[in-house]
């Protein structure tokens, strides 16, 4: 059986910290100016920064697990700790977002009257501090952990922006309801952003295929190298963030064949679909194999 292997991780330890730093005291700020107000966006809002700084202590947390070398007991590594972080993240993300829709909504039917001066000062401060995060966040690296921590960031903006759109209409005609129905429209927006995250950190969980890559596409490719009689059993499943792995059993001619054939598989699989954690077992034409029940695997007879 032969391997090839390529893992890099650089853990963004100083850019979540320092993110969370300044979403904590900004959202201290946010919450008791919006309760002064009385505006449900700015506290909405606040609520959100509060969960972006749990999501980014989630991710630092997980990060740093995921760092940690391979062992006995956990062979691949813990890299999948940053997996697990993302799907924390965004379920919580879609509980914050689920409860001020609900509130927001009984806020349509009773209406509070909001400062919308106050509101929107402190909405365009909001907006400078969401961007500032994001921007640090987004030169790091960007594993399915990070992507979930800038989805809670990117939410809080459009968060901001809303809050500062509902003072100004509130402002001008003095239509109380703006406040509550952009809370709503804001979080359909971050609960759709949410569930596409949610599944695919799922997805990676239960070993699923990647979603950018097709199982009988990298099959077909496969037995088209030349020496390959035939593929069965292949697998493909991700390990964590960047590290798509593979196994296969390939049926060859002759085995003194397969350290050339396993050379042409890799540069195939590497190069066509930048998969480099490779597991392939040879078997000699002779070998009967039984096709495989398992509903991942693929078994495919190549053409004379």
């Amino acid at each position: 059986m032969s391997h090839a292997h390529s893992h890099s991780h650089s853990t963004p330890f100083k850019v979540l910290w320092i993110s969370i730093s300044i979403i904590l005291i900004y959202a201290g700020v946010e919450a008791i100016t919006g309760w002064h107000a009385g505006s449900l966006a700015l506290l909405g809002d606040a609520g959100h920064m509060v969960s972006d700084a749990l999501a980014l202590s989630i991710a630092a947390f997980a990060a740093w697990i995921a760092k940690k070398p391979p062992s006995k007991t956990h062979s691949y590594g813990m890299g999948r700790a940053e997996i697990v972080a993302a799907w924390i993240s965004s379920l919580f993300l879609l509980i914050v977002s689920l409860s001020i829709i609900v509130e927001a909504v009984e806020r349509i039917h009773s209406p509070i009257k909001v400062n919308a001066v106050t509101v929107m000062i402190i909405a365009f401060i909001g907006m400078i501090i969401n961007l500032l995060v994001a921007a640090i966040l987004a030169k790091a690296e960007r594993t399915i952990n990070m992507r979930a921590a800038l989805l809670h960031v990117l939410s809080d903006l459009l968060g901001s922006f809303a809050a500062l759109v509902a003072g100004a209409v509130i402002y001008y005609t003095k239509w109380y309801p703006i406040d509550p129905i952009l809370s709503i429209f804001i979080g359909i927006l971050i609960i759709a952003s949410s569930f596409r995250l949610l599944r695919e950190s799922m997805r990676i969980l239960m070993e699923g295929v990647p979603v950018h890559i097709n199982l009988e596409a990298v099959s077909d490719a496969l037995t088209k190298v030349d020496g390959v009689l035939e593929i069965h059993d292949l697998h493909i499943w991700t390990l964590s963030s960047g590290s798509v792995a593979l196994s296969a059993h390939i049926n060859i001619h002759e085995i003194s064949e397969w350290e050339s054939v396993l050379k042409r598989l890799t540069k195939k699989l590497e190069h066509d679909f930048h998969i480099h954690h490779i597991t392939l077992q040879p078997e000699p034409d002779v070998f009967d194999c039984k096709p495989c029940t398992e509903p991942t695997a693929t078994r495919v007879k190549k053409r004379k």
